[in-house]
């Protein structure tokens, strides 16, 4: 008898059942498709802050207690280096593959045959390298600096011209030396000589527009400094710090053994340095905080952005509940006042009422989340130029969110509800 009721119910308000689940399947869309994003948008957002630079830097530990006493930036004048042969020990620590990219700089000053003393800066451009893993990896600032423009010639490739010694200079150097794209230069360094063919001119934007970059080994040989580099850059997904990790970049040894734990196997930036430093001989790894910072700043502006809209949603949609439902109740007005008129209590006609707006809701829902589903993709592709990873979380939150939605803007039909009195919309007083 109870089933009969509902499904004549729903059949007899077909029209408002479906405007109802028709606003619960929106406003499930749009919250399904905004917590799907927002679940995979930390990683989404860090890829694409990638492609501005490095986020942690390495140098040598003498370089860095140097650093931290005088506040100076840049520079080695420890006469201490970071060994070539072990950076791809970078890439065995527990978080490698959230490591990007990286790649090692040597500054060392040369004199031009016009007696000019230029800083050369010596670097991978897209060095292939054997892992001890067995793996393989191109690593450089052919990604690091993505954003540089080659306005004369072209990117230096490594895998090509490998047996001649290459520059690349900044535009600013450019003008200054007067050298162009095909142009030599005679450098003459501390430990040796270096015939340089610059193949390509570069736009920067930056401090970078006055240097000349060469290949790491060509500044080893000009300086005498073989497997030597003054620093590393390294580019790495990580997590927004918090107060663990905060905590634990000031003194590891601090934490209790369960926060260790939690620190370390978090990708934040301050474990990842950490982990960096065990594999690195006598190195400090510190994060480039305007860049670290500014990570968490957008992915937490970015993902409360979507929380608001999911609130504002759900919201649009209670109300819209509201309205529909209300206007139910007082349409079936002389059929609820009968059912209390022959006796049934007022619990078991707001049960009734509920399974039927549930019901509704839980179509329109099931139909919102698959649609949510494809926004979701679509955001992914348009934004990210990528599909969003759906989450299983995604399932329980959105279906708790019907039911919450549901239910609040059924209150106010089932307060009506409660207090009709068959007297009065049976006789019309």
């Amino acid at each position: 008898m109870f089933f009969r009721m509902i499904s004549g119910a729903l059949f007899r308000q077909r029209k408002k059942m479906l405007m109802i689940a028709f606003t619960i399947a929106l406003g499930t869309s749009l919250a399904t498709a905004m917590l799907s994003v927002m679940m995979d948008v930390g990683d989404k957002v860090n890829q694409e802050l990638k492609t501005y630079g490095a986020n942690i830097t390495v140098v040598p530990k003498d370089a860095s207690v140097i650093q931290n006493l005088y506040d100076v930036e840049g520079g080695n004048t420890t006469g201490t280096y970071l060994k070539e042969d072990e950076l791809g020990k970078i890439k065995t620590i527990f978080w490698a593959f959230n490591i990007v990219d990286y790649a090692p700089f040597l500054n060392v000053t040369a004199t031009t045959e016009e007696g000019k003393e230029v800083t050369v800066t010596g670097s991978w451009f897209n060095h292939h390298m054997e892992l001890p893993t067995g793996e393989t990896l191109d690593a450089g600032i052919a990604s690091l600096r993505s954003w540089w423009s080659v306005t004369d010639g072209k990117w230096l490739d490594e895998q090509v011209e490998s047996s001649t010694d290459y520059a690349m200079i900044g535009k600013d150097f450019a003008a200054e030396q007067g050298v162009k794209a095909g142009d030599s230069i005679h450098l003459k360094g501390k430990a040796g000589e270096k015939t340089v063919t610059v193949i390509g001119v570069f736009d920067a934007g930056g401090d970078e527009d006055g240097q000349m970059f060469v290949p790491l080994d060509v500044a080893q040989a000009l300086a005498g400094l073989d497997n030597a580099v003054d620093s590393i850059e390294v580019s790495a997904l990580t997590t927004p710090d918090n107060e663990l990790s905060q905590k634990a970049a000031k003194d590891p040894e601090s934490l209790t053994v369960k926060q260790y734990e939690t620190w370390y196997c978090t990708a934040y930036v301050s474990s990842i340095c950490y982990q960096i430093q065990e594999v690195i001989t006598d190195s400090v790894a510190s994060a480039v905080r305007q860049v670290a910072d500014s990570e968490g700043a957008i992915l937490d502006k970015t993902e409360l952005l979507m929380i608001l809209i999911t609130i504002l949603s759900m919201i649009g949609a209670a109300l819209g509940i509201c309205n529909l439902v209300t206007a139910s109740v007082m349409e079936r007005s002389s059929e609820i006042g009968l059912m209390k008129a022959v006796g049934a209590q007022g619990r078991s006609i707001t049960g009734l009422v509920l399974t039927e707006i549930m019901i509704t809701a839980i179509v329109g829902g099931v139909v919102g989340f698959f649609a949510g589903i494809g926004f979701a993709q679509i955001v992914g592709k348009s934004v990210f130029a990528s599909a969003i990873t759906i989450r299983p979380m995604v399932i329980p939150m959105v279906a708790v969110l019907v039911v919450l939605v549901t239910l609040a803007g059924s209150i106010p039909a089932i307060r009506m509800l409660l207090k009709l009195h068959p007297s009065e919309v049976l006789h019309g007083r």
